[in-house]
């Protein structure tokens, strides 16, 4: 009889230990079906993902500084492929992203902007294999397309530099004159001041914010001459920090617009340069 016990103790051993080995818990495949939805722990959804670099038949693409990418809890990715916004349902299963047809605005781009598109978009579509890293994310198709992207935490109008990335009129996004890139910057200060870069001149002045206009007065600038790609920005950022103008942020991404329908787009620059200012080498500094 002890003997029988002890074996009868033995296999309830064994059944508990082959129900622990099948348990079925959280990124399980069991049961997946359907499209848009999260049935994962992978640290994808409810951040804000900036596209670095998108990489296509082996040729790597920089990306403009709007592209960007989010999921929801509920399996919906939305996001900008660099001019237009666009939605999708994704499936995350494991390491797993499914990524369905995606509908998008129909804005007018650049062809540099329109290029980026083309390779984005097909980049971020069906099967992809995620691998997550510090604030790194990478997404990787069966075919060697990858898509590498960085966490984008949401910043505030005042205390940011915004670097322009983009010219407006009315409804077409332009990019910015060859050689320019990076060189336009604003900053506003709580106490209603405003300062920066036209891209070639520093300047300095007033911003009121109210609700969801910011009106510029007493703007003031150095007086240096530049070549001519640099001047046309100056003059195109100029005319927008002129008066009254409507602003709005979208995370990482501010647009102003003029009563007129001109306007500029700019980004939150990862860090504030050493020394605090919107003057860099190459650049006039801040007026005084």
């Amino acid at each position: 009889m002890r003997r029988q016990r002890v074996a009868l103790g033995v296999l309830v051993s064994l059944l508990a230990l082959t129900s622990c080995g099948t348990e079925t818990g959280v990124g399980s495949r069991s049961g997946a079906g359907g499209g848009g939805a999260v049935r994962t722990e992978l640290p994808v959804t409810g951040i804000r993902w900036g596209v670095d670099s998108v990489t296509v038949d082996g040729k790597r693409t920089a990306a403009p500084a709007d592209a960007h990418v989010e999921i929801d809890a509920k399996g919906r990715a939305s996001g900008n492929y660099g001019c237009n916004l666009f939605t999708a349902d994704v499936r995350v299963d494991g390491e797993t992203l499914t990524v369905g047809p995606a509908t998008s605005t129909a804005r007018g781009c650049e062809k540099d902007l329109q290029r980026f598109e083309t390779v984005m978009s097909r980049a971020f579509s069906g099967e992809l294999t995620a691998a997550v890293a510090d604030r790194k994310l990478t997404l990787t198709s069966a075919d060697g397309d990858s898509i590498a992207l960085t966490s984008q935490p949401p910043v505030p109008l005042t205390g940011t530099t915004w670097t322009v990335t983009s010219l407006v009129s009315g409804s077409v996004a332009s990019s910015l004159p060859a050689g320019t890139e990076g060189e336009a910057r604003i900053v506003f200060g709580e106490d209603g001041s405003v300062h920066g870069s036209f891209g070639c001149n520093g300047f300095r002045g007033r911003a009121t914010v109210s609700g969801s206009t910011i009106t510029f007065d007493s703007v003031d600038s150095t007086k240096m001459m530049c070549p001519d790609p640099r001047m046309k920005l100056e003059r195109a950022v100029l005319a927008v920090l002129d008066g009254k103008t409507t602003y709005r942020i979208d995370h990482r991404s501010l647009s102003l617009t003029a009563e007129n329908g001109e306007g500029v787009g700019a980004s939150a620059m990862e860090r504030t340069p050493a020394g605090g200012t919107a003057g860099t080498a190459g650049t006039a500094g801040t007026a005084g």
